[in-house]
């Protein structure tokens, strides 16, 4: 493929080029093996990336500091140590803070636009203005206190937080530095500003959903890829060769995982998942858990392939219902989303409905987006399918979700064996519905012995 195949990608966004020929829509179904969709040179991912973040920029955050009434907002990270949020608020072409980096919001009010500074010896792309003048105060952080006396805010967000990850960017001695330079009568309006990064980091645009399609396209035909003959010889490829094939696969795209990727076999007569060096036979179910990084925004797919035995065309059929199992909780989860409703709800509702239809569920859903596991209420932990602190926030409305789970059945043809019916897909909740990004699994992957 030409260079001219790679930029030739038009009408995505109204001034910024497309992922494809045409951007994908939402979609409930998705296909078998699709193709690889285009994948954009570096200066053309930059360009989206960096209108997407202006963009996210200029509307986002004066919508969530004034929904939750923080005039304030103060952000601090170090060269190689970048904060959660930092780290989604750098352009393309700053991939790391410079030794230390402060970035501030303020949002004066009366309908005065938000203001973006940053205390830092270098620009920020002009996303930031720059608000330091080392030779007239050498001293970093009185230049931070003098801009913040001089605005008079009435609360001061700094991202401290025990429960969120993503939440807690400020270390210790950066608070000790900051608090010693802050006049005294401002320390009582410091608050944590774990709603803001929560919020910064779990919201999609419509131009971010206009892209996930494409994005999640290109991780389910690199899995349609590596669930085939191209990748797999039953008797010979062992499920930690297509692990490294991922990796390999990837590395010629240009792209990145965020986690190394899962291979696993279960097998008839054989208790739990077999990993590592051994060799896929076949009647063996195939287990995959896959998830790149692509334009700023991550994927997670777990999907389920059948390595056919001689004479055989489907999957048993005890195999197919077990998807079809998975298929029914993923649709009880769905439809307890509600905004406002907390995570622990959500589970608690979807477990009830599943279980009174006879079904054996897990549910470990979570938010998807900046991050893999992503800011915002769990629901549900493979080893927690009770309230948990991490998913009493509440769900909120744009916002993107992989949909995990699994539930147990007994296969007949298998000899009653139970059998680990893994599923995952991303999906997009627009605060009345979920859709999925592009389809769900619903037919078992098929793999020809010969």
């Amino acid at each position: 493929m030409n260079a001219r195949h790679f930029i030739s990608l038009g009408g995505l966004l109204a001034a910024a080029p497309a992922l494809a020929d045409a951007p994908l829509p939402l979609s409930e179904t998705e296909q078998a093996a699709p193709a690889l969709p285009a994948i954009l040179a570096p200066n053309a991912r930059a360009d989206l990336e960096n209108r997407i973040l202006r963009e996210r920029l200029d509307t986002l955050i004066p919508q969530i500091m004034r929904e939750e009434g923080i005039d304030m907002w103060l952000l601090v990270a170090r060269e190689y140590f970048e904060e959660p949020v930092v780290a989604t608020m750098l352009d393309a072409e700053n991939m790391h803070a410079r030794r230390r980096t402060i970035l501030i919001f303020h949002a004066p009010g009366e309908g005065k636009p938000v203001e973006r500074l940053t205390v830092s010896r270098y620009g920020l792309g002009g996303l930031f203005a720059p608000a330091w003048d080392p030779d007239k105060q050498p001293d970093q952080w009185q230049a931070v206190a003098d801009l913040i006396a001089a605005r008079d805010p009435q609360k001061i967000a700094i991202n401290s937080s025990d429960l969120y990850q993503f939440a807690d960017g400020m270390t210790l001695s950066q608070y000790d530095r900051f608090m010693s330079a802050l006049p005294a009568n401002l320390h009582e309006r410091v608050v944590s500003g774990e709603n803001l990064a929560i919020r910064w980091l779990e919201t999609r645009l419509p131009s971010e959903m206009e892209i996930y399609p494409s994005i999640v396209r290109i991780a389910h035909a690199v899995i349609g890829e590596a669930f085939s003959r191209k990748v797999i010889t039953p008797g010979k490829t062992t499920a930690e060769e297509v692990q490294w094939w991922y990796r390999d696969r990837l590395m010629q795209l240009g792209l990145t995982p965020w986690f190394h990727p899962s291979v696993a076999i279960q097998r008839q007569d054989v208790k739990g998942m077999i990993e590592g060096d051994e060799a896929i036979q076949p009647g063996d179910l195939l287990w995959t858990d896959f998830g790149i990084t692509y334009l700023r925004l991550n994927t997670d797919t777990q999907h389920l392939a059948y390595v056919l035995k001689p004479g055989e065309t489907v999957a048993p059929a005890g195999l197919r219902a077990g998807l079809a199992n998975s298929n029914r909780v993923q649709d009880f989860l769905t439809r307890a989303f509600k905004v406002g409703r907390s995570g622990n709800e959500a589970l608690a509702i979807a477990r009830a409905d599943a279980i009174a239809a006879g079904l054996d569920p897990s549910i470990y859903s979570h938010p998807i987006g900046h991050h893999g596991h992503g800011a915002g209420p769990s629901i549900g932990f493979w080893d927690n399918q009770k309230a948990d602190p991490r998913g009493a926030g509440p769900i909120r409305a744009n916002t993107a979700w992989s949909i995990e789970l699994t539930s147990y059945a007994a296969v007949p043809e298998w000899g009653g064996q139970k059998v680990d019916f893994r599923t995952e897909e991303d999906a997009f909740f627009d605060g009345e519905t979920v859709r999925y990004i592009d389809g769900r699994q619903t037919e078992i992957t098929l793999i020809p012995a010969d």
